[in-house]
């Protein structure tokens, strides 16, 4: 009888550890899933102005657009974590004013660079969307009873959503 017990209650811990190992492995999966996203997020990102700068520089536009497209970029790669967002946001509204303009495409006659911010601003959009999965998934994962009473995730911030104004310009959509 006591023998019975004693496999049973070893059987019991071992099968908590078991699930208490495979719970920790997830929610270091999820954390690295997420760093993985963040990264193609930052890519993206700079390769977006990159290409606004290159648009910027390429004499395509007037003097006046070419600034202030450059200067929102430049604000863009340049800005801290705090601002990133803001930054970010204001080189998506800046890019739409720009490529919106009246007869933008007729005027600009580079379809290789507006193909690349074509694909620029899409990446973007759909890096922001997977990171923010990815930050969703993880944030329920580090919520769970188990996770906080036991500190799975050890002393990692709680991940958070990156919020911008990336919507694409009209003009390229439609091209």
């Amino acid at each position: 009888m006591t023998t019975t017990l004693i496999l049973v209650v070893g059987a019991i811990v071992l099968l908590t550890a078991v699930y208490i190992s495979w719970r920790a492995g997830r929610l270091d999966r999820l954390h690295i899933r997420l760093e993985t996203a963040q990264a193609a997020l930052d890519a993206a990102l700079l390769r977006r102005s990159a290409v606004c700068l290159e648009l910027a520089g390429s004499r395509l536009l007037d003097p006046a657009t070419s600034l202030v497209l450059a200067a929102a970029a430049h604000e863009a790669r340049t800005a801290g974590p705090d601002e990133r967002e803001h930054a970010e946001s204001d080189l998506s509204r800046t890019l739409r004013a720009v490529v919106d303009q009246e007869r933008f495409l007729e005027k600009v006659h580079a379809p290789e660079l507006l193909e690349e911010l074509d694909s620029a601003v899409a990446k973007v959009v759909y890096s922001r969307r997977f990171y923010n999965t990815a930050v969703g998934v993880t944030r329920i994962a580090q919520r769970r009873w188990l996770a906080r009473t036991l500190r799975l995730a050890g002393h990692t911030d709680f991940p958070r959503f990156f919020e911008i104004d990336d919507a694409p310009p009209v003009a390229l959509a439609t091209e």
